[in-house]
């Protein structure tokens, strides 16, 4: 039944992670800077493929046009992470130094590209699983006018945290954007989590924070035989590694998939309203 209902570009992404992933770990020298993006495309495709044959759509088959464009808006969204990042050092790219600048903006938003169409597709890959469909409803979560402007005031609280002592309050940057971007979502009449929580149903942040999780591993697997490749140096936290990561570290990407889903909505829904509706499904009940 995976066979006859695999598409064509499923495929595509096996090959090309089949591919790229050997040429990333198989190879001395410089490889990383230009293979890095097709073996993500391969991920992003391949998963876009395991959605279609569990539910007999997908993104990329439900509006191909709004998934190209969400590699635009994944590129952009991850630079903002990237300037703080300049405050914070958290991490830096080892081979950095060969590439010119120019080289360097390139290929780097070529390969930030690839993050928003991971996450999301592993994302509503997990709500084609029973185990999440079975969940019961949660607690309310109403947004109130108190609570989204309480929101509002934590989020820039925190990024001010983070700037101003980075070396105590680094790990809010995982926080403080979600906070910031949720109440104007609200305010703007964009799609934002708030909407499900209102209602009980907590299934799809459960679906980001598992789905970025699963793209974190890979994440942090491909990137430990690249080159070049990123390299942490986190405080206090950097014990037990599991690849680069530091164990604890991997918990930012639960707050991490909030803020993309955030980010997308506050952009697609200043530019391309009419795209959003139904194009990321991070529900089982939405089909």
């Amino acid at each position: 039944m995976l066979i006859k209902n695999w598409p064509a570009h499923g495929w595509l992404g096996l090959g090309l992670i089949l591919v790229f992933w050997i040429v990333n770990w198989s190879f001395s020298g410089l490889r990383t800077h230009w293979a890095f993006f097709p073996l993500w495309l391969g991920y992003c495709l391949t998963v876009d493929a395991l959605v279609f044959s569990r539910k007999g759509n997908s993104p990329l088959t439900r509006r191909f046009s709004a998934y190209v464009k969400l590699f635009l808006v994944s590129s952009l969204s991850w630079w903002l992470f990237e300037l703080i990042n300049r405050r914070t050092q958290n991490w830096y790219y080892d081979g950095e130094n060969f590439l010119t600048d120019l080289q360097y903006v390139v290929l780097a938003s070529l390969s930030f590209s690839t993050i928003m169409p991971a996450v999301f597709g592993t994302a509503e890959l997990v709500c084609t699983f029973d185990w999440l469909k079975q969940i019961k409803i949660g607690p309310l979560f109403i947004p109130t006018k108190a609570t989204l402007l309480g929101f509002f005031a934590t989020g820039w609280l925190m990024l001010a945290l983070v700037l101003l002592w980075p070396l105590y309050f680094f790990f809010l940057l995982w926080l403080s954007i979600y906070f910031i971007l949720e109440p104007l979502n609200v305010w703007l009449g964009n799609r934002s989590l708030i909407n499900y929580t209102a209602e009980g149903d907590w299934r799809p942040v459960l679906a980001l924070c598992v789905g970025c999780l699963i793209c974190g591993f890979f994440w942090e697997m491909w990137n430990f035989y690249s080159y070049p490749k990123w390299v942490y140096q986190v405080p206090s936290v950097d014990f037990l590694r599991i690849f680069e990561m530091p164990l604890l570290g991997y918990g930012g990407y639960l707050p991490f998939s909030l803020e993309l889903f955030a980010l997308y909505n506050l952009i697609f829904g200043l530019l391309w309203q009419k795209e959003v509706q139904g194009f990321i499904q991070i529900s089982p009940d939405e089909t």
